[in-house]
């Protein structure tokens, strides 16, 4: 994605370095293309929200947006600095923003743990600032929390992998965890891409070792 485009930016930005966006927010679309669900808030109380960046958000909001007890999936911007960013000046390294998918779950139907599962092994979460090809700092591991209860949950099953992972031979993760900021929406085109280009680009994989089960206890 935005290697294509020039982004191959390893280092984050200073905060008095990046682009100063707009004050306009980026329109959204009213429901997601798949799930027939609205994209942007409010949600129906109850709902839980959590916010993933797992690489290029394509193929990342696929593997939500078909995970049973998900009820909405939306791509965006989130950790940087630059307000209402495009996704050019994302891929240029100067927002600081993390490409990240936000999910919306159904607390009564899959886990906040659950999630945290197959966020794990759907990228590799050691490889720093890039996934495979696709390398720059908006293509980080982050995990983005709304909770205390999601900053345990996180925490926790970023230690159990931790140790699956070298057992397996792989580096210490590189995720980042910190609370959750503004969420900018990503432009119409992006929002369920591989429904709408069933054959474009995906980029999503994981390394194959599974993330194990307990994640809040941290059992292994």
């Amino acid at each position: 994605m935005g290697w294509l485009f020039g982004g191959n930016k390893t280092s984050m930005v200073r905060p008095e370095d990046t682009l100063p966006g707009r004050a306009e927010p980026i329109p959204v679309p009213d429901r997601h293309a798949v799930l027939d669900a609205p994209l942007a808030p409010p949600y129906t109380p109850g709902l839980e929200v959590a916010d993933f960046g797992l690489g290029c958000f394509w193929g990342a909001e696929r593997t939500f947006w078909q995970t049973p007890g998900v009820v909405t999936t939306a791509v965006g911007y989130q950790g940087g600095h630059t307000p209402n960013p495009t996704y050019d000046e994302v891929c240029s390294g100067l927002t600081g923003h993390a490409e990240v998918v936000r999910v919306v779950l159904d607390p009564a139907k899959v886990s906040y743990e659950e999630l945290l599962k197959i966020f794990w092994e759907a990228h590799d979460p050691t490889q720093g600032m890039r996934q495979g090809n696709d390398v720059g700092t908006q293509y980080r591991s982050a995990i983005y929390y709304h909770s205390p209860e999601q900053q345990k949950a996180a925490e926790t099953s970023r230690d159990a992998y931790q140790k699956v992972l070298k057992q397996a031979g792989y580096a210490d993760i590189t995720t980042e965890l910190a609370p959750a900021g503004p969420f900018y929406f990503a432009e119409d085109y992006h929002q369920q891409y591989l429904y709408k280009v069933p054959n474009g680009y995906c980029g999503i994989g994981g390394t194959g070792v599974a993330c194990p089960v307990g994640l809040t206890s941290g059992e292994v």
